[in-house]
C-alpha cells in the first residue's frame, strides 16, 4: 500500500531567515558585490539583478547625461526580475539615479520604483541612505568625491544642499566608463581625500558611485583623518541592515558599521 507523504511548509525560508535582500545594480558593476561580501551576517543573504547599461561612455556631460537616460527604462526591468526570488527587502547598488533632481528627483526615482515594486516593501536608494548616514553622526560640513563628469557632480551637490549640508570641496574623478570606475587607482581617491576634499572646516568626507569599492581603504582614512569617511555602498548596506532590524556590528571596518 503506497504511503502519501505529505509535506509541511516551513513557517520561515531557511535560506535567509533574518532577510533577503534583493539588490538591483548595473550590468557594468562589480563593486556593489563586492563590498556587500566583505559585511555577511549570519541568515541574510544577498541576491543581485543587473539592469542592461548599453550605453557605458562617460567621457562628457553630455555621454553622461545618455548614460541616465539609457538605463532608466533597464533598471524597472531588473525591480521585476529580483521580486520574483521573493526578497524581503530591495538595495539600489547603483548612485547617479538616486541624487538627480535633488530631493524631489530622489522621491519621483523611488516613486517609479514603487510602481513595480509595490508600497510595503522596504527599500534603500544611494542617496537617503547616505543623508541618514550623515545624520546619524550629526555633522553638517562635508566634502565629496565621486567619479563623475561635472553633470553628475552638479546633481549630487543638489542633494546635499537640499537635505541641509554644507558641501566644502567636491572632486569628481572623471572618469571614462561605467565599467572603468572600478579601476580607479586607491593611490588617487587617497591623494584626493587626504590633500584635496580634507580641512579643518570638514567634518566628514563622502563618496558617491557605487562601482568605486572603498570599503577597505576609507576605515584607515577615518583613523588617519580622525572623521567620518563614508563610502556609499557602506551606508547603503548599513541602511539595508538596519531597516530590516539587524544590528550587528562590524569591527575595524569603519565608524558607520561599528558605531550606529
Amino acid at each position: 500500500m503506497d504511503q502519501k507523504i505529505e509535506l509541511t511548509k516551513p513557517q520561515e525560508p531557511w535560506i535567509g531567515p533574518r532577510g533577503r535582500i534583493g539588490v538591483v545594480i548595473p550590468s557594468t558593476n562589480t563593486g556593489v558585490e563586492y563590498d556587500c561580501q566583505q559585511f555577511m551576517v549570519p541568515g541574510v543573504t544577498w541576491h543581485f539583478a543587473r539592469f542592461w547599461v548599453n550605453q557605458p561612455d562617460l567621457t562628457s556631460d553630455d555621454m553622461f547625461l545618455a548614460f541616465i537616460e539609457a538605463i532608466r527604462p533597464t533598471i524597472p526591468l531588473a525591480m521585476r526580475d529580483i521580486l520574483t526570488a521573493e526578497m524581503d527587502y530591495i538595495m539600489m547598488g547603483m548612485s547617479a539615479e538616486t541624487f538627480w533632481g535633488g530631493l524631489e528627483g530622489n522621491a519621483e526615482f523611488e516613486s517609479r520604483l514603487r510602481d513595480v515594486m509595490g508600497p510595503d516593501m522596504g527599500l534603500t536608494s544611494g542617496a537617503n541612505a547616505v543623508q541618514d548616514a550623515l545624520n546619524s553622526f550629526g555633522v553638517k560640513n562635508i566634502s565629496v568625491v565621486s567619479p563623475y563628469q561635472e553633470v553628475g557632480d552638479v546633481q549630487v551637490l543638489r542633494f546635499f544642499e537640499e537635505s541641509g549640508f554644507n558641501v566644502i570641496n567636491n572632486i569628481g574623478l572623471r572618469c571614462d566608463t561605467a565599467t572603468s570606475i572600478s579601476h580607479t587607482p586607491q593611490k588617487d581617491v587617497i591623494q584626493c581625500v587626504v590633500n584635496d576634499l580634507d580641512g579643518d572646516n570638514v567634518d566628514a568626507i563622502v563618496q558617491v558611485g557605487t562601482n568605486m569599492s572603498n570599503s577597505d581603504l576609507f576605515p584607515t582614512l577615518e583613523k588617519q583623518l580622525q572623521k567620518p569617511c563614508i563610502p556609499i555602498n557602506v551606508a547603503t548596506i548599513w541602511h539595508s541592515y538596519r531597516a530590516l532590524g539587524i544590528d550587528d556590528k562590524f569591527i575595524g571596518k569603519g565608524w558607520l558599521m561599528e558605531r550606529y
